[in-house]
């Protein structure tokens, strides 16, 4: 419910963005500082889109499973290049049942390392692998600077955690998850995406390659979307994980770990949403289709809820939609009118008297606003292909803004002014050398969100230091 005017994206983007999390009823802040409760209407979203994750990890052959929050750090610290990377984030338990630990224990901040200690148990030939498996739990890193649902020091996400005979194994399947995550979040969350790999400086902790979905916010900021990590044999040779290969024998086995969050849900309402609030796709909307009825007397009320209510039950039992009929009487109509537009209901059915006498009813369109008369019968019929169409139109609309800020790099001062009036993605050659990109980072806010996930000739020179270009890197400020 809106108790003050959402502020204008293009005046305050955060402002507009904390508020319409907060008067969606999406989530609030928690108790203790950087986390957050994921209110009812934010985590049926989280439902859904989990959901849509899971059964395609299903359909690749994945299992779930379940490893503790605890981790002893003795096992943290094994995995050096990963402990060094979280060293930073890891919240450590030091006390329990009113005495100090004899062994700390970390919150797990990710679960690669208690998971491959296990896993040392559990692989002995190659008949054993490949191991799919995958885990839906909440973790802990401590943020100094938090924002809901995109970064706060606990949140909820799954993360895959595979093992394999061979190389090619491994990497295919890192590809085949990264896959995985880009048709949920564009065919779901209707997110358009780019897919690529980090650079050796954005790379997981202990990963030998990380492969990236990434999407650009109405603020022109970056968004890493979904990351999938080609972890070679590092974590089988830390936790001493080896098999009998065919040959006889004994082998390292090779690692991937993938992994998609709860700031999506950020990210969606990055994508989509507009001065009035949200704009849902209709695959996560916890509401698809709410029902407004109109009515004075109780003599309207009667016959217009009449009709309301048949056409619910229609569209809930014959047609499987997820509708709401706002039968609430304290409220004017233009009053919820507002309100499932703040929280974006892909569709609104407007229901008055002279609706009822005419055997029809008003129906409104929160991605484009649209609003037209259909018959009773013709509105339940093409209810499913008006959402589909609203599916489509957020897709197509975030994929026109996308392409719109996409900027291609002819120099270095271009970028640099580019990137400061207008934000966006900025495609361009670089050298490949670490130090290089962390001298543009320093200057600009801006890091390399992605290389192709095949190395293209960049066909000039770095775009910075003059050096032979070796990639073709994109550019963004991001979250």
């Amino acid at each position: 419910m809106a108790k003050t005017k959402l502020p204008k994206q293009a005046e305050d983007f955060p402002g507009w963005y904390v508020e319409v999390v907060k008067q969606a009823g999406m989530a609030e802040h928690g108790p203790a500082k950087g986390s957050m409760i994921i209110k009812p209407h934010g985590y049926a979203v989280w439902e859904h889109l989990q959901r849509a994750l899971d059964d395609r990890f299903k359909a690749t052959g994945h299992e779930n499973f379940y490893f503790p929050l605890l981790i002893p750090m003795r096992l943290l610290e094994r995995e050096a290049d990963h402990v060094e990377g979280f060293a930073p984030e890891v919240a450590v338990v030091t006390h329990g049942g009113g005495e100090e630990l004899e062994e700390p224990l970390a919150i797990r901040p990710t679960s690669e390392t208690t998971i491959w200690n296990t896993y040392a148990k559990w692989i002995q030939s190659y008949r054993d692998l490949p191991l799919l498996y995958n885990q839906w739990c909440n973790v802990v890193r401590w943020e100094m600077r938090t924002r809901l649902f995109l970064r706060t020091s606990e949140f909820l996400w799954q993360e895959g955690h595979t093992a394999h005979a061979t190389k090619q194994e491994a990497v295919e399947e890192t590809l085949r998850m990264l896959e995985v995550y880009r048709e949920v979040t564009e065919d779901v969350l209707a997110v358009p995406v780019i897919k690529g790999r980090k650079t050796a400086n954005e790379r997981f902790p202990g990963a030998d390659e990380t492969f990236t979905i990434e999407a650009l916010m109405r603020d022109r900021k970056a968004l890493q979307c979904g990351t999938s990590h080609f972890l070679g044999q590092n974590f089988a040779k830390a936790y001493d994980v080896t098999f009998l290969n065919k040959e006889g024998r004994q082998e390292h086995a090779w690692a991937t770990s993938w992994g998609y969050t709860t700031r999506m849900i950020g990210g969606t309402i990055m994508t989509h949403g507009d001065d009035n609030g949200l704009k849902l796709p209709p695959a996560v909307a916890p509401v698809q289709v709410v029902i407004v009825p109109i009515y004075k007397t109780d003599e309207e009320r009667d016959s217009v809820m009449g009709v309301a209510t048949r056409m619910r039950d229609e569209l809930a039992g014959g047609h499987n939609v997820r509708v709401r009929l706002d039968d609430r009487d304290q409220h004017r109509p233009g009053f919820k009118f507002s309100e499932w537009e703040l929280k974006g209901v892909p569709l609104r059915l407007e229901i008055g008297p002279r609706d009822v006498a005419g055997d029809q009813v008003v129906v409104v369109d929160r991605a484009e606003g649209n609003k037209k008369q259909l018959s009773t019968g013709e509105a339940i019929a093409s209810i499913g292909e008006m959402l589909d169409g609203v599916q489509r139109t957020l897709y197509a609309e975030a994929v026109s803004f996308r392409d719109a800020n996409t900027h291609e790099i002819s120099s270095y001062d271009e970028f640099v002014e580019g990137l400061e009036a207008e934000g966006g993605f900025w495609r361009g050659p670089w050298c490949g050398d670490g130090e290089c990109e962390t001298i543009i980072s320093e200057r600009t806010k801006a890091t390399i969100r992605l290389l192709p996930i095949e190395a293209e000739d960049p066909g000039a020179a770095c775009m910075h230091c003059g050096k032979p270009g070796t990639e073709r890197a994109t550019w963004a400020r991001a979250y």
